[in-house]
């Protein structure tokens, strides 16, 4: 939304409409929200830029876009940038080798977990931003019945205790309402409890421990591999070679 609370359109698979939109941006920016994204891609897909889609659309284009608003962001003196990232990002360290599956072969679970790896390097990497009063923090928002799971299939969708055999959503314990899932976001764009807080993973409104080699199973928590702020460099410079 913009200053004038106007909704506006931005494509983040698309590299020119996110820099039209970021151009078209007039104003100081308090809180930037990286929140859109898509989830297992039955097939791969590139972007005009060759990215794999996934890993376009969770990661660059949100990355691209605070580049682009960065100006308006360090305006305000004390804005946050709070990025949407997923407890899938434990099962799936950033690949720099071929992380647009080019040479290995695509797997749907494993770009989206890639993706959700580099939203949490996205918030460390941001650290070079905290001179410009600019934090940065990542977030598992937990699983939540959305239009995220529409790229999957029944058999899937079955097979993951999401529906009943006539296709009828089958209400899931662990799951949060919308609302709920939202806590930690607004908590991360809001609250005094996390000022100058930044490179940070949280979830249910609390910052998550690392997540050990020998506890795999554990419920909860941030693998090493998405806070390590040299792998966070790399991919800034990586990312910022794309977009520039």
């Amino acid at each position: 939304m913009t200053p004038s609370g106007a909704a506006e359109a931005v494509d983040l698979a698309d590299l020119s409409s996110v820099a039209a939109f970021a151009r078209a941006w007039q104003g100081p920016l308090d809180v930037l929200v990286a929140n859109a994204g898509i989830m297992a891609i039955p097939d791969r897909q590139v972007t005009a830029e060759g990215w794999e889609l996934q890993l376009a659309t969770n990661y660059l284009g949100h990355f691209a876009l605070a580049v682009g608003l960065h100006g308006h962001l360090r305006a305000t003196g004390n804005a946050r940038i709070v990025v949407v990232s997923s407890g899938a990002h434990r099962n799936a360290p950033l690949d720099f080798d071929d992380p647009q599956f080019v040479q290995r072969p695509y797997d749907r679970w494993a770009a989206y977990g890639q993706s959700k790896t580099a939203d949490v390097l996205f918030a460390v990497g941001a650290r070079r931003w905290a001179t410009d009063g600019i934090t940065a923090n990542a977030l598992n928002p937990g699983s939540i019945s959305t239009n995220l799971q529409r790229h999957l299939d029944d058999a899937t969708m079955r097979a993951l205790g999401a529906i009943d055999e006539d296709g009828n959503i089958i209400e899931q314990p662990c799951y949060k309402t919308a609302a709920q899932g939202a806590a930690t976001s607004v908590l991360l764009a809001a609250s005094p409890l996390v000022e100058g807080v930044t490179g940070r993973y949280f979830e249910d409104n609390q910052e998550a421990a690392a997540v050990l080699p020998d506890q795999a199973d554990r419920v909860g928590g941030v693998a090493p591999h998405a806070l390590d702020p040299h792998t966070a460099d790399r991919l800034w410079e990586y990312a910022t070679r794309t977009i520039h």
